[in-house]
């Protein structure tokens, strides 16, 4: 093969997997645009899918998650706590880090089309759209979706991994100390990534891979340690797992076939 006919080869394949790469939100109810099939989308407004979440400019910075483009809900929550399970080892800390990115659409109380910087616009223009689906009034988000203030009746966030005891131990180069307190969960596995001590929960390929449970760095009595997060069990981006028997549910990181997500954690 000549080197243009094998230059033309690469740069096909590459837009060939670009596009099933880009074909992994669209295809899910995080799509809003005009384009999205799910429950609720724009019926006109803009084809943008990437902009209710994020944007490239202007982001709000007091939040953990990548060039958020809302603002954090002023709402105070009340998670499942020691109130709610004698058995709870760990911390559990106010709500925050990734999961306060999530609540800014699923606590109800925010429109979906309530965006620092609007499509095409630069700014916050105050622009209406109009929303298709059952599930949603005026863009705010109803039902199951909808989680509210109230989330004792929900799994714990912002809480310490596996009852506590492991953490950083603080040094310039990070690495992870102690181990579980409560022997009913999987190890964490750890690893200092872009000079940060990051944990994990592996579910199979070695490395840290989207389909592992994902657990967030926070300040636990001032020591930093793994914490479970919405992020720990959900992807927001794809929602690929699952077949016709066990499908896939809430953008879950890997199947619930056999409770996966459950057992990918908790030893039972």
């Amino acid at each position: 093969m000549n080197p243009k006919m094998k230059q033309a080869l690469v740069l096909a394949t590459l837009a060939v997997t670009s596009g099933v790469a880009m074909a992994g939100i669209s295809a899910t109810k995080h799509n809003l645009s005009t384009g999205g099939t799910g429950e609720n989308h724009l019926t006109a407004g803009t084809e943008e899918i990437c902009v209710f979440c994020h944007t490239p400019h202007g982001a709000n910075t007091g939040v953990t998650a990548p060039l958020w483009n809302k603002q954090l809900p002023s709402t105070t929550y009340t998670t499942y706590s020691t109130a709610n399970s004698s058995t709870i080892d760990g911390s559990v800390l106010a709500v925050g880090s990734v999961s306060a990115a999530c609540l800014s659409c699923h606590d109800g109380t925010q429109a979906m089309d309530s965006m620092i910087n609007e499509p095409g616009s630069g700014l916050d223009n105050g622009a209406t759209f109009t929303w298709t689906g059952a599930r949603q009034s005026g863009g705010i988000l109803q039902g199951v979706a909808a989680l509210g203030a109230d989330l004792t009746n929900d799994h714990p966030i912002g809480i310490q991994y596996c009852g506590g005891g492991i953490q950083s131990d603080g040094a310039a180069t990070p690495a992870s100390t102690g181990s579980c307190k409560d022997t009913d969960f999987t190890a964490p596995t750890s690893d200092v990534i872009n000079g940060s001590l990051v944990w994990w929960v592996d579910t199979g390929t070695a490395g840290r891979q989207k389909t592992d449970m994902i657990l967030y760095t926070r300040a636990f009595s001032g020591t930093d340690g793994p914490s479970v997060e919405c992020a720990s069990c959900h992807d927001p981006h794809v929602e690929s797992k699952g077949d016709a028997t066990n499908p896939q549910v809430a953008f879950l990181r890997v199947s619930q076939a056999g409770s996966g997500v459950c057992l990918s954690c908790h030893t039972k």
